[in-house]
C-alpha cells in the first residue's frame, strides 16, 4: 500500500493550528500567506504538468522556489518587496515542517537558504501642504459619498494611519470629547492613540449624524452599508488627484497613494520640528530608522539645515594632513 504524501496535511496544520492559533497570526498575514501558496501551488503544478492536487513535498525544492520568486517579480510585474513578502511565507511554512518532520530537515534547510534579494530604498512619496488641500477640496461635501470621503481622507492626514487601519474605524475608537483622539490598531496587533484635531472630529461627527452607526460598527462604509474596501479608496483617490491636478500640476508626476497622506503627515511633523520619537509613536513605527527615513526625505528641512551650516570659509592655512607631506607619501604607497 502506498504512504500517502503529508504536505496536505501540514499545509492544513500550518494554516490552522500554527499560524490561527499558536502564533495568534493576524487575518491579514494569514491571507498574504494564502494568496502566496495559491500561486506558488499553481505555478508548480503547471511545470509539473499535473494539477495542483498531485503536487507532492518531494516536488517542492529550493529551486522551484527560486523559479517562482523570478516569476512574481518578472513575469507577474511584481516589486523586489513583494518578492520577499512571498518569500517569507515559504519560509515560514519549511521552518515549521523542519520542526514537525526531522527527515525533512534537508529539503527543509535549502529551501530556507533561498536569499532576500536587496532593493534600493526610494524616498517615499509625499504630498505637500498645498497638494493636500487641493485632493480635500475635490470631494462634493453636499452628498453623502462626498462628505464620506472628504473625512476619510482628512483623517488619513491627521492621523498617519494606514489605509486599513482607518477603514476598521469605528465609533468607539474615537474621544470626541476634549482632548480628542482616536485608538488604532497597527501591525502586529499594535495599538497606539493619536490625537485628532478638532476640525477632523466634526466631519466624523456630521458622517455620523448623517450616517448613523452602532459603536463597533466600520464608520467608512459604501452606498449598500457594507465596509469600504482598499481598492475602492485607491480609485476614487485617483479621481480626486485627477481633477486637483488641474489647479496644482505637480500633482501629475507624483503616484498619489492613500498611504501618501500617511507620508505627508511624517514629513510635515518632521517640518514642524517635532521630536523624531513622539513621530515613531505618532505613526506606530517599530524602529527609528523607519521614522529617520522621512527626516532624509524631507528637502526643506535639508534646506534649512544648511543655512544654518553656511558656506565654508575661504583662506586660512591648509588641513594638517595637506600640510604633512609624509601623510600623503604614504597615501600614495596604498
Amino acid at each position: 500500500m502506498r504512504k500517502s504524501d503529508p504536505f496536505p496535511a501540514l499545509l492544513r496544520t500550518f494554516f490552522h493550528e500554527w499560524l490561527a492559533e499558536q502564533r495568534n497570526a493576524s487575518i491579514h498575514t494569514i491571507r498574504s500567506y494564502r494568496d502566496t501558496w495559491r500561486l506558488f501551488l499553481r505555478f508548480v503544478a503547471e511545470r509539473k504538468g499535473g494539477g495542483v492536487a498531485q503536487i507532492t513535498l518531494a516536488d517542492l525544492t529550493a529551486s522551484e522556489v527560486s523559479a517562482f520568486l523570478g516569476h512574481a517579480e518578472h513575469e507577474r510585474q511584481g516589486t523586489i518587496g513583494t518578492r520577499n513578502c512571498r518569500l517569507a511565507a515559504i519560509r515560514s511554512f519549511f521552518n515549521f515542517v523542519a520542526g514537525k518532520e526531522p527527515t525533512l530537515i534537508a529539503q527543509c534547510a535549502e529551501i530556507l537558504t533561498v536569499p532576500v534579494k536587496r532593493a534600493t530604498i526610494p524616498a517615499p512619496c509625499y504630498l505637500d501642504p498645498m497638494e493636500v488641500e487641493a485632493i480635500l477640496a475635490q470631494p462634493d461635501r453636499s452628498t453623502l459619498e462626498g462628505m464620506r470621503d472628504h473625512a476619510l481622507l482628512s483623517f488619513l492626514y491627521n492621523s498617519g494611519a494606514r489605509i486599513q487601519e482607518a477603514l476598521d474605524l469605528c465609533p468607539e475608537a474615537v474621544r470626541f470629547e476634549a482632548p480628542s483622539c482616536v485608538r488604532l490598531h497597527g501591525k502586529g496587533r499594535k495599538e497606539r492613540i493619536c490625537p485628532l484635531w478638532p476640525e477632523t472630529v466634526m466631519l466624523l461627527k456630521k458622517l455620523l449624524e448623517r450616517q448613523p452607526r452602532a459603536s463597533n460598527e466600520r464608520m467608512f462604509v459604501n452606498r449598500y452599508g457594507q465596509p469600504l474596501g482598499a481598492s475602492g479608496v485607491r480609485f476614487k483617490l485617483a479621481a480626486y488627484v485627477e481633477a486637483a491636478a488641474k489647479t496644482v500640476p505637480m500633482l501629475r508626476s507624483k503616484h498619489v497613494t492613500p498611504h501618501s497622506f500617511r507620508h505627508a503627515t511624517a514629513v510635515h511633523l518632521v517640518s514642524a520640528g517635532v521630536d523624531i520619537t513622539v513621530i515613531r509613536s505618532w505613526l506606530g513605527h517599530v524602529s527609528l530608522d523607519t521614522t529617520n527615513h522621512y527626516a532624509q526625505a524631507n528637502l526643506e528641512t535639508k534646506r534649512k539645515a544648511l543655512e544654518r551650516v553656511g558656506a565654508p570659509a575661504t583662506g586660512g592655512r591648509p588641513p594638517s594632513w595637506k600640510r604633512d607631506a609624509s601623510v600623503l607619501a604614504w597615501l600614495d604607497t596604498l
